[in-house]
């Protein structure tokens, strides 16, 4: 995720860290993890999504391995995580415009939101076991809420990415892929990380394809390849970060599509 001051924060999964990183610096700094592999407060274990609480200065983390969610303070004397939710098998996270906490859940196959201190949450997608139906999911991972809180959802593993309105039965269809990392501008144009294609896609509504904007010649280590691309953000001024998971890097692209 990148944070109005064009600092990224990262998810190093196989570290089990969060790394704070200036655009231009050659070193980033652990903000949260960085003592190994574990479930002690101050531990993570192969975290998979991180986002900016902006409100109370804090990081909500995925930590996977642990199946818990964390929140994690901001403030440079913060050594440890608190405990948001556990017994959870999670993967992506989102927060709407107010404040709801969402959380897609891969051995439920669902995606629940949650006000922030509440156990249970609403099953906002998903929930009817693994499945191909419009009304099932099949482990979803990484998610985007919108301005109206229509919930797009990664169904990896179904190879498409979902679209469940606000208050919807079921979802439909608006990207077909190996969908992980996502994000939807205001047009409602999805930009997915292709991950099985080493690519990223860019699927305007209402399309019947999509085109790719980085990547979509093979795996590749050039400026302009990707291989395995994993997570997706952006920033304010019409930028995409683009987790490049094979590589052990991020690239940046421009949100336009690259001639």
């Amino acid at each position: 995720v990148v944070d109005d001051d064009q600092t990224i924060v990262i998810v190093d999964w196989g570290n089990h860290r969060i790394v704070k990183w200036k655009i231009g610096d050659t070193n980033g700094q652990v903000i949260a993890g960085g003592h190994d592999q574990g479930s002690q407060l101050n531990q993570l274990n192969c975290p998979t999504d991180v986002l900016i609480d902006k409100e109370t200065n804090s990081l909500i983390i995925c930590d996977r391995g642990n199946r818990r969610v964390l929140r994690w303070s901001r403030r440079d004397d913060t050594t440890e995580g608190e405990i948001l939710l556990d017994n959870i098998a999670c993967w992506g996270l989102a927060m709407d415009n107010q404040r709801y906490l969402y959380i897609s859940d891969v051995e439920k196959h669902e995606v629940r939101r949650y006000q922030i201190g509440e156990k249970k949450g609403t099953i906002v997608a998903g929930g009817q076991g693994r499945g191909v139906g419009f009304n099932q999911l099949n482990e979803p991972t990484y998610i985007f809420i919108d301005q109206q809180q229509s919930v797009y959802v990664s169904d990896t593993w179904n190879h498409r990415v979902m679209k469940w309105a606000k208050d919807a039965t079921e979802g439909t269809v608006v990207f077909r892929g190996f969908p992980r990392g996502l994000f939807v501008d205001t047009s409602e144009t999805i930009y997915v990380a292709d991950y099985g294609s080493h690519r990223l896609m860019r699927w305007p509504k209402g399309a019947t394809q999509g085109t790719a904007i980085a990547g979509g010649n093979g795996e590749g280590e050039e400026a302009s390849e990707l291989y395995y691309p994993w997570g997706l953000s952006f920033d304010q001024h019409g930028q995409l970060f683009v987790a490049d998971h094979s590589n052990h890097r991020v690239q940046r692209f421009p949100l336009q599509p690259i001639a």
